[in-house]
């Protein structure tokens, strides 16, 4: 695999697939420690990080077979990695397989028929409605970076948006009349997310002092003290500063949680699985059926505090 190879394979993975640039440049990593296997075995998986590993080839990914590909994931394995990464690097190499196979540089993609690592099923870290209302009103809204800061948190547990989403937001995509916002979703899908009448409030507030952060003509709709756009590392910082404030016993608080709290809510009070998927923007129906192991958990607590003979 030459580097004329690599740039078509991000390419592809780019245009056709709409990855991030930040996936591309983990399924790239990937490649290159796959091949690396190929050829140096076992010593390839004890490399440092920051070592210089040999590039991706297409010698490398013609060298190995199924068994190749089921042993190196297995070493990742043994070697601490997470069943998680581990399918994640199978993505990677059956993404890379299935695309020079397509354009016939290579003839048979071993990685076809592997099943994934088995993941175990982690539950999303959810707030209570006390909590989540608690951050939410954090911010000092008599300062016009708690105005923003308000209207930001009210965004993402009114919309469950993602925070990349967020960031992403221009003032043409917000329509606080309606209570929707247009947002560009994994694979540059868009969809339309609702705002409660609470983030309508807060957004119009801030909106009301928006111009004193910035210059008349910024078209991101959040931005931050010196008028440029809110990143999402930004966003991810001003959650993470209120939750320490107002939750000191929570960990790990992030706009995710928000996330995972909006979907939570939701089933909690009747929502249907599959609007609370057209919601979150999920492709597949699975990656919602989490929620609802969460909220099961949560009626068996009720139960058993509530019902005398539980």
């Amino acid at each position: 695999m030459t580097a004329v190879d690599i740039l078509h394979f991000a390419h592809y993975l780019k245009v056709e697939r709409g990855f991030s640039r930040h996936t591309i440049r983990a399924y790239l990593i990937d490649l290159d420690q796959f091949c690396d296997y190929v050829v140096n075995g076992r010593a390839a998986l004890q490399r440092k990080a920051e070592e210089e590993r040999p590039r991706a080839t297409l010698s490398g990914l013609a060298r190995a077979d199924r068994h190749t590909v089921r042993a190196f994931l297995a070493h990742v394995q043994t070697g601490g990695a997470t069943p998680r990464t581990a399918a994640r690097k199978l993505a990677s190499i059956r993404a890379a397989y299935r695309y020079f196979v397509r354009i016939e540089r290579l003839k048979e993609n071993p990685a076809r028929s592997i099943r994934a690592p088995r993941r175990a099923k982690e539950l999303p870290e959810v707030l209570s409605i006390p909590e989540v209302t608690a951050l939410v009103e954090a911010p000092d809204t008599e300062t016009p970076l708690g105005k923003r800061d308000r209207a930001l948190l009210e965004t993402l547990y009114s919309s469950g948006a993602r925070a990349g989403e967020v960031a992403g937001l221009a003032l043409a995509d917000v329509d606080l009349a309606q209570g929707v916002m247009r947002v560009i979703g994994k694979r540059n899908k868009e969809r339309m997310a609702h705002l409660g009448s609470y983030a309508v409030d807060a957004l119009r507030a801030y909106l009301a002092i928006r111009g004193s952060l910035g210059k008349p003509d910024a078209t991101r709709f959040f931005l931050n003290a010196r008028g440029g756009p809110l990143t999402t590392r930004s966003i991810q910082r001003v959650v993470e500063k209120y939750a320490r404030h107002v939750l000191p016993g929570r960990q790990e608080v992030s706009p995710h949680t928000l996330r995972h709290t909006f979907a939570t809510h939701l089933l909690d009070g009747g929502a249907d699985l599959r609007v609370v998927q057209e919601l979150l923007g999920h492709e597949s129906l699975s990656s919602t059926q989490i929620y609802t192991h969460v909220s099961m958990d949560r009626l068996k607590q009720v139960y058993r505090e509530a019902h005398p003979h539980a």
